[in-house]
């Protein structure tokens, strides 16, 4: 629908008309922009200013900055003048940056050219569309360098010059149907859009919700309206109704409990029509406000504000050192620290207190790479002796791990204040985060109901009780019951995860052991190894071993 253009505020100074990017923000239903500065090309212009006398002499030229622009013209397509010392080895990059926040006017002004005297009367379009799509053509360094390769200064300024271009561009766009901001909805990817979700103030639970409404929405989209018969080619592409978005908002509810959905959908509630369509007008702004790159990547304002989900880590010895070990109070930074280093100490103690023929079946075996025949011909034994051996060498590790970790008398308080706190949008980068996930997800239908309405949704335990049709005390029984389920099955993954972080310690220290003898001695581990040389380097190891502190 067509909306009133909102006032353009100024940039302070020359500094500004080549550090600051635009943004629209929405206040009390009102479209107002605002500039922010984007402080690593703040900072690249006083480092000009500073050093360079001639750049230094353009601020005070009177001609509205056009002996800048004509800077970094030069330098972006040139590499002129000549590299100094002091310069960034990055320059190119940046003067591209600098033109392109600079041309920001330009697409404003091409939007507000276009909102209001071409298609003022098309009550489909939008000023804030023009300027999405302005803005995608200057932040597109392909297209951009080659608006940019045309420009003559003697002709006209910059500013009118990419003005004229960006709408002539949008012009021919919107002739062919390519305009529209349910188009963009519909092609934009699930990466794109989680990234202005992000930008835009959006936090999970909520972006995963949008993410799974728009897939249903542009399943039934693609069926009603892109692929009618009735549509013409060349058609612009036409605005959904209230049938479309009641269709789509039945796909979701049907499908948000699913084990195949995400965990921070199913903990939701169902959507009406309505709703999922203000969800979609979320998402459409998000995309216009936050086109790809709108920003440069290296913005530390952008690394800030991004929420980027992290995907598991399968360096289980990092993650257990951060993550596994912990005590109820996770928060306790200093703690874990702490315990970090006590697990690596007391295991080191542990392997001390082995007997001397223990040690030396741990360094042949993880340090020297032996396996276990060869271990057991050195020993006189038979293999199975050798395996046996060190069956028990980890499984008195691993109490002491156990005993350390104290899983049962944490895990309550944890599961209890995980739901408490986590339960709508978990963090994928903890492991143990990642296993209550998937145990929710094996569940009965109404345990994960009640933990939806419960901590999903946060009702008393009445109204929980009368809407499952059940008394409370068999509603608290059920919450009993699930709790100890989410209990035993993270007590069965730290078992696992204890058990992995061993597998990875035991070579990792007999390794750095064997290492340092080798160098002591003056062998190279490429040498051919003759029982002798096998000999010295288990002696030398050991010696290291019961030398070195944790």
């Amino acid at each position: 629908m067509f909306t009133i253009t909102p006032k353009l505020p100024s940039r302070q100074n020359l500094i500004g008309r080549f550090s600051m990017y635009m943004t629209v923000e929405n206040n009390q239903g009102r479209s107002t922009i605002k500039w922010k500065t984007e402080p690593h090309l703040q900072s690249n212009i006083e480092l000009y200013k500073s050093r360079h006398k001639k750049f230094a002499s353009l601020f005070n030229q009177e001609d509205n900055g056009r002996g800048l622009v004509q800077f970094w013209i030069d330098m972006a397509f040139k590499d002129l003048p000549p590299k100094e010392e002091w310069e960034p080895e990055n320059r190119v990059q940046k003067a591209w940056k600098h033109l392109t926040v600079y041309c920001e006017e330009s697409c404003y002004w091409a939007a507000e050219k276009l909102s209001s005297d071409i298609w003022k009367e098309d009550k489909y379009q939008s000023w804030e569309e023009y300027l999405f799509f302005a803005r995608c053509l200057i932040y597109d360094d392909t297209k951009f360098r080659h608006i940019l390769a045309k420009y003559n200064s003697k002709n006209s300024s910059l500013d009118t010059y990419v003005t004229a271009v960006l709408i002539k561009d949008i012009k021919n766009e919107a002739a062919v149907a390519k305009f529209s901001k349910w188009r963009l909805l519909h092609k934009k990817s699930d990466k794109e859009l989680k990234e202005a979700l992000s930008r835009a103030g959006s936090y999970e639970p909520e972006i995963s919700r949008f993410l799974l409404a728009r897939k249903y929405f542009k399943q039934v989209y693609q069926m009603n309206k892109i692929q009618n018969p009735a549509k013409r080619t060349g058609q612009k592409w036409q605005e959904p109704d209230s049938a479309d978005f009641a269709e789509a908002a039945n796909y979701y509810n049907a499908q948000m409990l699913l084990p195949s959905a995400p965990h921070e959908v199913a903990t939701g509630l169902n959507v009406t029509g309505e709703q999922l369509r203000a969800s979609m007008e979320i998402c459409i702004k998000a995309l216009q406000n936050y086109p790809k790159s709108i920003t440069p990547r290296i913005s530390l304002e952008a690394l800030q504000e991004k929420a980027y989900e992290a995907e598991p880590d399968n360096n289980y010895l990092e993650i257990l050192e951060c993550d596994l070990l912990e005590e109820s109070i996770v928060e306790d930074s200093e703690n874990q620290v702490s315990l970090n280093k006590q697990t690596e100490s007391t295991l080191h103690e542990q392997l001390l207190s082995l007997k001397g023929e223990q040690q030396e079946i741990l360094l042949l075996y993880y340090g020297l790479g032996l396996n276990q025949k060869q271990i057991a011909d050195k020993f006189k034994v038979t293999q199975g002796a050798i395996a046996h051996r060190l069956k028990t060498i980890e499984l008195k590790l691993l109490k002491t791990l156990s005993a350390l970790s104290q899983p049962p008398e944490w895990v309550s308080q944890y599961v209890a204040l995980w739901l408490f706190r986590n339960y709508q949008a978990p963090i994928y980068s903890d492991l143990i985060h990642d296993a209550l996930v998937k145990a929710i997800k094996k569940l009965e239908p109404q345990e994960q109901e009640v933990l939806r309405l419960a901590y999903g949704q946060k009702l008393d335990g009445q109204k929980i009780a009368n809407q499952l049709g059940v008394s409370q005390p068999e509603l608290m029984d059920t919450l009993r019951k699930t709790k100890s389920k989410l209990e035993a099955a993270l007590i069965k993954e730290i078992d696992n995860l204890i058990n992995k972080y061993l597998q990875i310690w035991l070579p990792k220290i007999s390794k750095a052991v064997v290492k340092s003898a080798y160098k002591n001695l003056g062998i190279s581990r490429s040498e051919a190894a003759s029982l002798e040389t096998m000999n010295a380097v288990l002696e030398e190891s050991l010696k290291i071993l019961h030398s070195s502190k944790s």
